[in-house]
C-alpha cells in the first residue's frame, strides 16, 4: 500500500504528514542515539523538534495544514503506516502512547530565532 492509498482511506492527513513523520522517525533515532525502535513519546519529541528545525515559527500552522493538530494526530499516522506495512511496532507499542504529551498549540511560544554564527 501506498502513502497515497493511505490518504485515499484516511483523508484527514495529508501525503506531507505521512512523510514528515516518516523523517521524525529518523530523526528521533539520532536523537535518542540508536536505530531501531523509538517509543511513541521519543517520536513525538522527535517530530517537536524537527518541526521547528525545519519550519520555526510557522511550525505549528506547517503541521496544522497536514492535519497534525495534536500527539494523537501523530500517533494516528504511525498506526496507519503500521496498518499499511510500512513502519513497525513491538508487542508494548500502543496507540495510547502518543495521547495528549504535549499541546501542538504552544510549540512555537517558546521558539527563538537562531543567531548566525559571526553575528552579535
Amino acid at each position: 500500500m501506498s502513502i497515497e492509498d493511505l490518504v485515499a482511506r484516511d483523508p484527514r492527513y495529508r501525503v506531507e504528514a505521512y512523510v514528515f513523520i516518516n523523517d521524525a522517525l529518523a530523526h528521533s533515532q539520532r536523537m535518542v542515539g540508536r536505530k531501531g525502535h523509538v517509543t511513541g513519546r521519543e517520536l513525538s519529541a522527535g517530530c517537536r523538534r524537527l518541526a521547528l528545525e525545519r519550519y520555526g515559527r510557522l511550525a505549528r500552522a506547517v503541521l496544522n495544514s497536514w492535519g497534525l493538530f495534536t500527539t494523537d494526530d501523530f500517533g494516528n499516522v504511525v498506526y496507519n503506516l503500521i496498518a499499511a506495512g510500512l513502519m513497525s511496532r513491538t508487542e508494548e507499542d500502543s496507540i495510547d502512547d502518543f495521547h495528549d504529551l504535549f499541546d501542538l498549540s504552544t510549540l512555537t511560544s517558546a521558539y527563538r530565532i537562531p543567531r548566525r554564527a559571526g553575528k552579535h
